[in-house]
């Protein structure tokens, strides 16, 4: 009797619990759904915070909640409930598509892809989650399939300089150069020649390396508009793969007073001082660059020279490690690893990494000297979503 009467006296209990619960959540929904109106953030937070804490598998309140720190720029806690939403709907696809957003939004454009393309396989007609795709895949260097991804928008998007600028990009590096041309003509058409659209003709230029049509268009752009975001970095890059290194780091320090927070800059400006050989204001350049995008590998490699340099094998080593995570098949981090390895003595490792060097120099042109030197244009403006 006495369990019956224990089992009897919980549901009275929680029967009487359950209408309190409802209404807590009911009312922490209204609060949070006007507070997320007015933008006021951390007041919406709390408020589905709480009916996460009663309700465990609450979907929207995780979805608002992913929603809430994405406009915070919390990237971890957004994808951890993000995470969780897709756990309790997997086949809901805009869950996915916020989960390749922030990944998009970090710049981590590779761990992007996937869930880009999870959300395509159900929703083929997505156009957002396409034209996000092909930004992905140009970052990716797949161009052949960011102009797959890009083509079927013509249609939708052909008035969008941004768009047509990324298709001539794609197209031009996938040897698709019929849709290249359709696609600059189709931009130089729609800009009708403000600094702007010079600014973005000059560095479809710049990736086919035609540098005089390039710095052509981008004088134009600067007597136009000379505060025009990202030009002096483009006309610093042209400079620099001149070897014009006065000019160039004059270009570069230019942009940094108009964006100081771009890494680019200070990445560029660092392989610039690197090959003038001072170091230190390399040093500084690169650090500052990793301090705002730790997925620069040319400014790890640098460092890793710098610190090599002076006899700092041990500080050289760590910063030639995350050099090699993000760039595995460049030839010239794993010299550099192993040359490492041979001043600390661990002469084995250093013999594996030679030998992954041979490999290397008969699989693969190796990018990543040539990417320092300006060798090669990577345009940071490229993958930056309007928001």
């Amino acid at each position: 009797m006495l369990t019956s009467f224990a089992a009897i006296l919980s549901a009275a209990v929680l029967a009487a619990q359950t209408p309190d619960r409802e209404a807590i959540v009911r009312n922490n929904y209204e609060a949070g759904d006007s507070a997320l109106q007015r933008g006021q953030l951390a007041e919406a937070e709390q408020n589905f915070l709480k009916i996460t804490a009663i309700k465990p598998q609450d979907l929207r309140a995780h979805v608002n909640l992913g929603v809430i720190y994405m406009r915070q720029k919390n990237w971890k806690r957004a994808l951890e409930e993000l995470r969780t939403a897709e756990k309790i709907a997997p086949r809901i696809p805009g869950i996915r598509f916020n989960i390749a957003l922030v990944y998009y939004r970090q710049r981590d454009y590779h761990q992007a892809i996937a869930p880009f393309e999870s959300v395509l396989r159900d929703q083929p007609d997505w156009p957002r989650a396409k034209q996000l795709l092909g930004i992905c895949y140009m970052s990716e260097e797949r161009f052949a399939d960011a102009a797959a991804a890009l083509e079927p928008l013509w249609t939708s998007l052909n008035n969008d300089e941004g768009y047509l600028y990324v298709l001539v990009v794609a197209a031009g590096n996938a040897g698709r150069h019929d849709l290249e041309e359709r696609a600059l003509d189709r931009l130089l058409e729609v800009g009708q020649k403000s600094a702007a659209l010079n600014l973005m003709v000059g560095k479809a230029y710049l990736n086919r390396g035609q540098d005089q049509r390039a710095l052509a268009e981008l004088e134009k752009a600067a007597a136009n508009d000379p505060k025009l975001p990202m030009l002096h970095y483009t006309l610093g890059i042209i400079y620099k793969r001149r070897h014009d290194y006065e000019n160039a780091e004059q270009e570069f320090l230019k942009d940094v007073a108009l964006e100081p927070d771009v890494a680019n800059n200070y990445d560029e400006l660092g392989s610039i001082c690197l090959s003038l050989d001072r170091y230190e204001d390399a040093r500084r350049y690169f650090e500052k660059a990793l301090q705002d995008d730790s997925r620069l590998p040319a400014a790890w490699y640098g460092l890793a020279k710098i610190h090599r340099a002076a006899k700092r094998y041990s500080e050289a080593l760590k910063a030639i490690e995350p050099a090699l995570a993000l760039a595995p098949k460049s030839a010239s981090v794993h010299y550099l690893h192993a040359q490492i390895l041979v001043q600390l003595g661990r002469n084995r490792e250093a013999q594996t990494e030679f030998d992954a060097v041979r490999r290397l120099h008969k699989e693969t042109i190796d990018q990543l000297e040539q990417q320092i030197m300006g060798g090669i244009y990577r345009d940071p403006q490229l993958a930056t979503e309007k928001k």
